[in-house]
């Protein structure tokens, strides 16, 4: 298996009020099949599908997915300027702020919103970890190559 994730699907209520809430974040939609919508990402697509019809692929009931699963999904950002209008964003749009944009006990500055659904999200500024100039992100950033010791 490569060390990819290429997909990020998540089981929602409503499909149309979450696609709403993430193009309220700016996010815009690519064209899919009905029942799924779709948003392409730096790498991955993020896919929003009905709760009901996912747990049906499954073979599982519906409301064994939900709430906190102790997964997160990080957006990462080029400064900790940018981390808190980004969930204050989230929190216009109908998301639940869980904790307000703040520093962080290794240097980076976090902050933590719920979608309609309650995924978790985390904006994070890492100041070790520059973002490529595309945005994207890797551990050990895209800043200045390492030098050898």
């Amino acid at each position: 298996m490569e060390q990819r994730v290429s997909l990020i699907t998540l089981a929602v209520s409503d499909i149309e009020a979450s696609a709403q809430f993430y193009e309220a974040l700016g996010w815009l939609r690519v064209p899919s099949p009905d029942g799924v919508i779709a948003f392409d990402l730096i790498g991955q697509t993020l896919g929003l599908y009905p709760r009901k019809a996912l747990a049906e692929d499954l073979g599982i009931p519906a409301d064994t997915i939900g709430g906190f699963s102790g997964i997160t999904l990080a957006h990462n950002v080029r400064s900790a300027e940018e981390v808190a209008p980004i969930i204050e964003r989230a929190v216009a749009a109908g998301g639940r702020l869980l904790k307000p944009a703040q520093d962080i006990f290794w240097g980076g500055f976090v902050g933590y919103f719920a979608d309609l659904d309650g995924h978790v999200w985390e904006v994070a500024h890492n100041p070790f970890a520059p973002l490529s100039k595309e945005g994207a992100f890797c551990w050990d950033g895209y800043g200045e190559p390492k030098k050898a010791e």
